[in-house]
């Protein structure tokens, strides 16, 4: 039997189409979830400074708490399955999201505020019309980091029944069968190496069109 035979067949019996469906469902709701929360926390902190440092510290504990850890602490609270992968990435992933928000909307160039405040802008048009689109770059860079957690939380997501990947991984783990394993890791890291490539050529054209308007 060759390769191409042997990896068909894997293919087929652990059924990686359905595995590859379910693995990027619980990841877009993750990732989707987690920016939508950590942009909102970085523009909390960026308005309210003095709770920047409780904020970060939180979310530092969190980060700390080992993956398979953190799994299984939910267990019990939202049973087997998808629901405690999901809520898992996101925990995650919302520190890189809300850390380079922050920092995206300090770090813009005091010119381009004097600007807007000869124009007469308040400070949430600032905030919206300017500080924002300029740290859209950073809090891309910050989504992309987010990226790469959350699809190995996912993958872990195969231990505690939430299907996926991780799934035919756990399979071959336990019968010690090496093209499951071999064939389902090449294909888990190819799809991050896809995914991390179009994140960075979205954050590169970020930086081009924010390049442009300066």
């Amino acid at each position: 039997m060759n390769i191409i035979d042997r990896i068909m067949d894997v293919w087929e019996l652990q059924q990686l189409t359905q595995r590859t469906v379910e693995h990027l469902t619980m990841f877009a709701i993750a990732l989707v979830v987690a920016s939508i929360v950590g942009i909102i926390v970085g523009v909390i902190v960026y308005r309210r400074f003095r709770v920047a440092t409780v904020l970060f510290n939180v979310l530092n504990i969190a980060e700390t708490i080992p993956t398979l850890a953190l799994l299984v602490l939910l267990l019990p609270l939202l049973g087997l399955g998808m629901k405690p992968t999901i809520v898992t990435s996101i925990i995650y992933s919302i520190l890189p999201i809300a850390r380079n928000t922050y920092t995206g909307l300090t770090s813009v160039d005091k010119e381009h505020i004097l600007v807007a405040e000869a124009l007469g802008l308040s400070d949430s048009e600032i905030l919206r019309k300017v500080r924002f689109p300029l740290a859209l770059p950073l809090i891309a860079g910050g989504i992309r980091i987010a990226l790469v957690f959350t699809m190995g939380v996912v993958t872990l997501g195969g231990l505690i029944a939430a299907g996926g990947l991780g799934a035919p991984l756990q399979t071959g783990i336990q019968l010690y069968d090496k093209d499951i394993i071999i064939v389902t890791g090449l294909w888990v890291g190819l799809l991050a190496l896809i995914l991390d490539s179009v994140a960075g050529m979205i954050e590169h054209r970020l930086e081009v069109n924010r390049d442009g308007t300066r």
